[in-house]
């Protein structure tokens, strides 16, 4: 059964859903409960129709979503599971290579798209990132174009609340971000 909840961040009201243990969907934090509601529910389409509001669903993806807002780097990259079961499998690949980048660190469509094993589909990644249901666990707000522009980001509040998550990240780990950049990225 599908299932959601929305809670309190520092950033504001940030909601989620589920299957099981499995995170299928995010909306990132809003200032009003009912607008992350509404938000989520309206993603979720049709399965709206049959989804079941628990206060406390998967209390440990909330404590994570809660410790990344509170300024703590959040490691998403295995934990929480996700169901990326609608998701075809070209997307898969691409989302799976997104949650990989570590915390802090930022990668162009061209780079996710070599680490998705799609050397030539910069382009389609971008269309991936741009659809991705589950953003802040896997980061597409890490991704940015070549010339080192944000590039789009779809999620409520746009670019400006993409630009605030890459801030956000470099402000809580400047000596963590300094030493990857020198290590360069296979």
């Amino acid at each position: 059964m599908l299932c959601y909840t929305v809670f309190r961040t520092q950033w504001g009201y940030f909601a989620f859903a589920g299957v099981d243990d499995a995170v299928t969907r995010t909306f990132l934090p809003v200032a009003d409960r009912q607008a992350a509601q509404r938000g989520l529910l309206w993603a979720l389409g049709p399965a709206a129709h049959d989804v079941r509001f628990i206060q406390g669903y998967l209390p440990d993806v909330q404590e994570q979503v809660i410790a990344y807002f509170e300024g703590q780097a959040v490691d998403f990259s295995v934990d929480p599971p996700l169901c990326l079961d609608a998701i075809s499998p070209f997307g898969r690949k691409v989302l799976t290579a997104c949650r990989a980048i570590p915390f802090g660190v930022k990668r162009t469509y061209s780079d996710l798209a070599k680490e998705a094993g799609c050397p030539a589909a910069a382009r389609a990644v971008g269309g991936v990132m741009a659809a991705n249901p589950i953003p802040l666990i896997v980061p597409c707000h890490r991704v940015l174009r070549t010339d080192g522009g944000l590039g789009g980001f779809s999620a409520p509040g746009g670019t400006a609340v993409k630009q605030r998550l890459l801030e956000h990240e470099q402000a809580i780990s400047p000596k963590l971000h300094e030493d990857r950049l020198a290590r360069p990225h296979s």
